[in-house]
């Protein structure tokens, strides 16, 4: 009866040992759980945001906003100052920095993997954010100097080099219109 007893307490040890680790191993799965959770739901939000982003750049009135813009004209950064700086044109301002914030965000989803080169690239009018780097990068580089320093819109520029290097690999013999969205007539024909 003796033996019987100490085989009934080696079990509950057994049992209770046992029973430890289950409860430690719900804990680590409940974790592991939470953890893939909350990541899925990160991603969740990060693919929102970024739709959100492109819906925006679809609308009219952010593709006014963006011709306005290309058919802008100065001499020099002094120039654009005098014409379409905050302090004498707060709406261009408004304008402009609302489109190149939205690209500057996107460029940086783009930067830290959150987005995807084709996903934003599928998006035609994103083009217009080549576009309207190549014509800004003067002003936004001296806004550099002056105000913003070196990362200032660092994002818009990725998206931009991204943009145009995939442009570039789909269509090799594309350029850039000089006149940017003004007629061109077809002298060829």
């Amino acid at each position: 009866m003796i033996l019987i007893r100490e085989h009934i307490l080696v079990d509950l040890a057994l049992l209770q040992s046992v029973s430890y680790i289950a409860g430690a191993l719900g804990v680590c799965v409940a974790a592991f759980y939470y953890v893939f959770n909350m990541r899925e739901q990160s991603k969740t939000r990060r693919i929102t945001q970024t739709n959100n982003l492109m819906q925006t750049l679809l609308t009219v009135e952010s593709n006014k906003i963006g011709g306005e813009l290309l058919y802008m004209k100065w001499e020099n950064y002094d120039d654009f100052e005098k014409k379409y700086g905050s302090d004498v044109n707060m709406d261009n301002w408004a304008k402009r920095v609302s489109l190149f914030y939205t690209y500057d965000t996107l460029g940086n989803l783009l930067k830290s993997g959150l987005a995807d080169v084709e996903t934003l690239y599928s998006v035609g009018t994103i083009i217009t954010a080549v576009w309207l780097w190549v014509k800004f990068k003067p002003i936004i580089e001296e806004s550099r100097r002056r105000y913003s320093g070196k990362d200032g819109y660092a994002g818009f520029e990725y998206l931009a080099t991204k943009m145009m290097e995939m442009k570039s690999r789909r269509d090799p013999l594309y350029k850039i219109p000089e006149t940017g969205m003004a007629y061109v007539p077809d002298f060829g024909s």
